[in-house]
């Protein structure tokens, strides 16, 4: 549980794909960041999935090799900052149709009993204007339309439900467990000093963290 005088940490999930829902996401962080707390973004804070393609390519790892096991240094850094970093969560729902990943975070998010709060101001949806019942049931089917007022939503949510102390990894299951710790180790990596500019590095941790044991029969 966190001290009265440290920043709570909210993890902010939702669509990524274009320039406008990068910049609505950058906005719900800034305005959480805003009214103290801390937040993780994953296109901002998590890894630059494309310059460390290019160094892993660069050291003879086929694209779609490559691309597979940084899809999973990535799924496991999200599911570490979920599980262990983050003690809340903010959830985008904005689009057509919600965002797959952000869909799964909050399903994470929920079952690890984390108070999570849902903003949408896009009237679209799937069924009769309403939108899937599995997706806001995990909201008590309730969110908030407008940006400035998720910061007093997540308060509510805070005092609402609390703060639980995190999981301890063996009470996970198996899988989880090996996510968490591979997400830690290569997020620890990307928060040692001059991480950020070194993409090298970076490259190194995943693949001795996901990278395939038997290089050779890729190579063949």
């Amino acid at each position: 549980m966190k001290h009265s005088d440290e920043q709570i940490r909210v993890y902010c999930a939702g669509p990524l794909f274009n320039r406008s829902e990068r910049e609505e996401m950058t906005a719900i962080a800034d305005q959480l960041t805003k009214n103290g707390y801390q937040v993780y973004l994953p296109h901002r804070d998590g890894m630059e999935f494309r310059l460390v393609l290019d160094v892993l390519v660069e050291r003879n790892w086929d694209t779609p090799t490559a691309a597979q096991f940084l899809h999973e240094a990535i799924f496991a850094l999200d599911v570490y900052q979920l599980v262990e970093e983050c003690e809340a969560m903010v959830w985008n729902l904005n689009g057509r149709t919600p965002d797959e990943g952000a869909v799964s975070e909050a399903a994470m998010a929920w079952v690890l009993g984390k108070p999570l709060v849902a903003y949408q101001d896009d009237v679209r949806s799937l069924i009769q204007g309403r939108v899937n019942p599995l997706l806001v049931g995990m909201v008590d089917f309730a969110s908030v339309d407008q940006i400035d007022l998720i910061p007093n939503a997540l308060l509510d949510a805070i005092q609402d439900q609390g703060l639980r102390p995190s999981v301890q990894s063996t009470l996970l299951p198996m899988k989880v467990q090996r996510a968490v710790q591979a997400g830690r180790v290569l997020w620890e990596a990307m928060c040692s000093e001059g991480a950020q500019e070194d993409n090298e590095m970076i490259a190194t941790v995943v693949e001795e963290l996901f990278a395939p044991n038997d290089r050779s029969t890729l190579l063949a």
